[in-house]
């Protein structure tokens, strides 16, 4: 075991290299190995340290934009047997969502999205009346009118699931170099040169899948395309009697709600504190928890004196319009997939298909056109 990580170590050449060890990297990775591709991974911090294992890892179609809807049925899919994917179920749990309304203008949005939804091909989400939804949530309040539901939506563990991708595409033969930041990116003799301090490295394609991180590194081959980075935060509570099965979200506020089998409550929902990528950390925004907090109680009277136990917020990219890029980029062999804005990681088993494919030189089965890296640019 000693001389094949020695080996391991030494490696520097491969048909790939993923900048990025969050669950799109690894999702890529675990893919281009299924294909038969060489490929390595450079994480600077480690796999599944930022957005990637510490979100609300919701598996969710609701809500989503049209654009975006053919990729998460297609993940979805991908979804219901993760066995077959990554030889771990990834503590996925299928039950149901709901976006709760509390007044009628929010019922009438979503009765308005479903029509546009059918009007486009898509019959998974529906409006539900409030006697359905108290036989759903018998917990929610009273004022709760209704809600766009979607049965067999869910939820899985972030970090649990991104170690599986990991361990799985290792498992095929893929190489991960974690602590490895990236210091120097160049192309010569149609190789990518990677210089970081563990070692140089060289590929053909890089694929960018660096998160909050990928803006900066975009730059580094050519590519402008803007991206913030913000903290979503999250809290959980104290254990409670069990009271909400389904997953719950709000029409019209911020809000991710569910509770465990063992009686805590995790509260999201995208509300974001301050993130400061350049040095790894994050500041919590306790207004943004209030009120996100405020809305949950609002939702669920059974937890207005429920204590919070911790609060945290993970590193995450986000687009000027809230969309994923995924494309190739400007310079020959550059793959783009970041900036998922706080709700990729439902996607990832798809992306990391797309990207594969790209790599292969073939048209992905899915339309890219939404989330191409240069739709931000002035001439266009």
């Amino acid at each position: 075991m000693r001389v094949l990580r020695k080996m391991m170590a030494l490696r520097n050449t491969a048909d790939a290299i993923v900048i990025g060890g969050g669950i799109h990297g690894c999702s890529a990775a675990l893919h281009l190995v299924l294909r038969k591709l060489s490929v390595i991974v450079l994480e600077k911090d480690y796999v599944g340290c930022h957005a990637s294992g510490v979100n609300a890892g919701g598996v969710r179609r609701l809500g989503r934009d049209f654009t975006e809807l053919p990729l998460a049925q297609a993940a979805w899919e991908m979804w219901q047997d993760m066995p077959a994917l990554v030889d771990d179920d990834c503590g996925y749990r299928q039950s149901r969502y709901l976006k709760v309304a509390r007044n009628d203008v929010q019922l009438e949005a979503a009765r308005a999205r479903v029509a546009e939804l059918n009007r486009r091909g898509f019959t998974h989400e529906e409006v539900i009346d409030r006697h359905i939804l108290r036989r759903l949530l018998p917990a929610c309040g009273s004022h709760c009118l209704g809600a766009l539901h979607v049965e067999g939506d869910g939820a899985a563990l972030p970090f649990r699931t991104t170690q599986a991708f990991k361990r799985r595409a290792e498992v095929l033969g893929a190489y991960f170099s974690e602590q490895t930041p990236v210091n120097r990116v160049t192309r010569r003799k149609s190789l990518w040169h990677v210089t970081t301090p563990c070692g140089n490295f060289e590929a053909p394609v890089l694929i960018n899948a660096a998160g909050a991180w990928g803006g900066n590194f975009a730059k580094k081959v050519g590519d402008d395309i803007p991206l913030e980075a913000h903290a979503p935060m999250l809290v959980s509570t104290q254990s409670l009697p069990a009271f909400a099965e389904p997953i719950v979200g709000a029409l019209g506020a911020a809000l991710s709600f569910k509770q465990f089998p063992n009686g805590t409550v995790l509260i999201g929902g995208g509300v974001c504190g301050e993130a400061f990528p350049s040095e790894n950390r994050t500041r919590l925004d306790i207004a943004g928890l209030e009120r996100v907090l405020n809305t949950a109680r609002d939702i669920f009277p059974i937890i207005s004196k429920a204590q919070v136990n911790r609060a945290w917020a993970g590193i995450e990219g986000y687009t000027p319009d809230q969309l994923p890029v995924i494309g190739r980029g400007g310079a020959p062999g550059i793959l783009h997939a970041f900036g998922f804005s706080a709700h990729g990681f439902q996607l990832a088993p798809a992306v990391g298909g797309v990207v594969a494919a790209l790599v292969m030189d073939e048209t992905p089965n899915l339309s890219l056109h939404s989330f191409s890296p240069d739709r931000f640019s002035s001439s266009k």
